[in-house]
């Protein structure tokens, strides 16, 4: 009966960045699990612990000693291992080297009537606390951060500094050093709390040492309780009293406590005045504290984290309402002086705002943007009213970046316009479109609400695309300063919401005016470049929305890229395939039958002199079916139009049971393939037929 061990190890560092500790620890799991397979220990269970200054994991049922192993490998066959002379060739040599194996070793065995060459070899068993060392350095190296260094002299490189290293097989210390660190069975303690440490005496009582130390050693514990504690005090305080613990910020704070303690505490009502925004943002962003609203109103009071000593729970309270008024104060004064002046006067100041080096200020994209949600008013047809009102938002959207608000909490930015539109007395849906303009902000986020909002923000959003792309920036796998992809997005939804403006216009719109600016570049290039990069947005989007990939590509290969039509024809094909199974097959089969056989060099002008009966009735159902799809693609009806089509089964059916196509009269075979070609042309306005299978993908 084997043996096995606990086997727990710890990285204790400096603090580790709160995002990268969370992907890090994510991670470790499977990292340690390939390590442990790779080296060939055997393991049962594993728990994974973090905090911002140490990473560990506890690892039960590991095996003292690893199985021997006998393998066998096959190799070429003999005729290719051995020459002539019998003599082992290149391929033998390579072969048997390859599994670490002398070639005299190699035997032959008769496989299938053939003889080939196999290599043998007997791994030995190995006592694991001799395989560790390399097992857990390969562990702390392969553990991935989004920026690694080298710390002091050290030649190893790491997220932060390590300070110490504990590894423990059952109760053997594992002989390992790492960037200065030696490994021990000594752990930090909470730097306020437990500053001594503790040593522990096996691997299996790691967890309850660092619980000793008052450490919350796992991410998940921790989170609970503080969702936990907070709940309790929302029931303390009253009904009507909420928190707002967005999981950004939640997350940032789990990972920035070795020992959290939620706390509550409050500011002067006077600062209520200021929006709530600005508030909101210096607590979340700056503070990382927690709002309270009452009734939906934001309240007075927020929630602290503390990592100390809960015993000096008021003055840990007093210091951060101390840090609180400070910038509330700030906040207060920043929006009382922004507000002596009208959002219009801040317009012309734009031009001390860059937006991109070769695309000018923020000054200049505003002019830009107004032209551009100009020719998008005339394309959406937009009474005179409502066309007014973009232009006006599209004049006002950027002024608030030189407010003294904005510079200093800028996630408010286009809210604090909004506020300050409003105070200025601009029409109700101009201020709305001020603050709705940057979204979507996010996945998931909302669309701005109104049509003014709306016309704004694609304005916005495509000026930025075609800007960048005009000038080279494109977005990379591994960088996206502009935000583009997210734009893109942004942009596809907006469409998709009901907006009856062309995308393609749009763009070479855009692409217009910044020729008209002078900005030097391809209009053709970046417009092929800005096609494709939407076309890559949109397949993604229809994909995560549950629409079938071949369906996708089948719209798009029909050279059709506007989103509301690309994705109206994906879910009309989708459906036809789940919910119209007979009518599909049709117009499958009809497709088919003639691609399969056309020649598309051909050409389709067809001689209707030269046709027979069979011919002239496919002739006449190709024109009619040629109507009725243009009508229903102009009517944005793609059932009536894939009905149409599905309609061509049986004219098509006769022709090719009453005429061969391959004619010995070859001016006849020509006209066939003609006619074929026209056939094909009529599905080829809706989708590309041949890319779809019979069923979903």
């Amino acid at each position: 009966m084997s043996n096995v061990r606990t086997l727990a190890f710890e990285i204790g560092t400096e603090e580790i960045p709160a995002f990268d500790l969370k992907n890090a620890t994510e991670k470790l799991p499977q990292i340690m699990a390939s390590a442990l397979t790779d080296a060939r220990i055997a393991f049962g269970g594993m728990e994974v612990f973090s905090t911002p200054r140490r990473m560990a994991v506890v690892v039960r049922g590991v095996e003292e000693e690893t199985a021997q192993v006998d393998e066998t490998f096959k190799g070429p066959s003999v005729a290719i291992a051995f020459d002539e002379a019998g003599a082992p060739t290149k391929a033998a040599i390579g072969f048997a080297r390859g599994k670490g194996v002398a070639v005299e070793s190699l035997e032959v065995r008769e496989e299938g009537g053939a003889e080939y060459v196999f290599a043998s070899r007997r791994i030995e068993s190995a006592r694991t606390i001799g395989l560790l060392p390399e097992v857990l350095r390969g562990v702390i190296e392969a553990i991935p951060w989004p920026k690694s260094m080298r710390w002091a002299s050290y030649p190893e490189v790491f997220s932060r500094p390590v300070r110490w290293l504990v590894a423990l097989f059952g109760d053997e210390v594992v002989p390992l050093s790492f960037a200065g660190a030696v490994a021990g069975r000594h752990t930090e303690g909470h730097r306020v709390l437990s500053p001594a440490g503790t040593d522990i005496a096996r691997a299996d009582e790691y967890e309850a040492a660092v619980r000793q130390l008052k450490i919350v050693p796992a991410q998940d514990e921790r989170r609970a309780l503080i969702e936990e504690a907070v709940r309790a005090m929302e029931a303390d305080l009253g009904e009507g009293f909420t928190a707002v613990l967005p999981e950004k910020t939640l997350t940032e704070v789990v990972n920035l406590s070795e020992a959290p303690t939620p706390l509550l505490a409050s500011f002067a009502e006077e600062f209520l005045a200021v929006p709530e925004e600005i508030i909101v943002d210096a607590m979340l962003m700056h503070q990382r504290y927690f709002p309270l609203y009452r009734d939906g109103k934001l309240a007075n009071r927020f929630i602290i984290v503390s990592n100390g000593d809960d015993r000096f729970a008021d003055n840990i309270i007093d210091g951060n309402q101390r840090v609180v008024a400070a910038r509330l104060y700030d906040a207060k004064f920043f929006y009382e002086e922004d507000l002596k002046r009208p959002l219009e006067a801040y317009v012309d100041r734009l031009d001390e705002v860059v937006f991109q080096e070769k695309l000018g200020t923020m000054r200049q994209k505003t002019s830009r943007v107004c032209r551009l949600a100009e020719r998008l008013c005339l394309d959406a047809a937009l009474e005179a009213e409502e066309a007014g009102k973009v232009a006006r938002a599209a004049r006002l959207a950027k002024a608030d970046l030189v407010t003294n608000a904005v510079i200093e909490f800028t996630s408010v930015q286009g809210i604090m316009g909004s506020y300050y539109a409003e105070a200025a007395g601009e029409d109700a849906e101009v201020a709305a479109a001020i603050a709705d303009h940057y979204r979507p902000r996010f996945a998931g986020d909302d669309i701005p609400s109104g049509i003014v909002g709306r016309m704004l923000a694609l304005a916005d959003k495509v000026d930025t695309i075609c800007g960048l792309f005009a000038i080279g920036q494109l977005p990379t796998g591994s960088s996206d300063p502009f935000a583009l992809r997210r734009a893109a997005l942004g942009v596809i939804s907006i469409l998709q919401s009901g907006l009856d403006v062309s995308l393609d216009g749009a763009i070479q719109d855009a692409l217009r005016i910044y020729q008209e600016d002078g900005v030097p570049f391809d209009a053709s290039d970046a417009h092929a470049s800005i096609k494709d990069f939407f076309v890559t947005r949109m397949k993604v989007m229809l994909k995560e929305d549950g629409c079938s990939v071949d369906a996708i590509d089948a719209v798009l290969a029909a050279g059709v890229w506007e989103p509301v039509v690309v994705e109206a024809r994906v879910r009309a094909l989708d459906v036809a395939r789940t919910d119209a199974l007979e009518a599909f097959a049709d117009l499958s089969v009809a497709y088919a039958r003639a691609n399969n056989l056309r020649d598309a060099d051909a050409g389709s002008l067809y001689d209707p002199a030269l046709f027979n009966d069979s011919e002239a009735a496919l002739a006449r159902s190709i024109e009619a079916a040629r109507t009725e799809v243009a009508e229903a693609l102009a009517g944005d009806d793609y059932p009536a139009a894939l009905a149409a089509l599905a309609a061509l089964r049986a004219p098509i059916d006769g022709f090719f049971e009453a005429t061969m196509i391959m004619d010995e009269d070859l001016a006849l075979r020509a006209n066939r393939m003609k006619l074929l070609n026209a056939f094909v042309e009529v599905f080829a306005n809706v989708a590309d037929f041949g890319l779809l299978s019979s069923k979903r993908s």
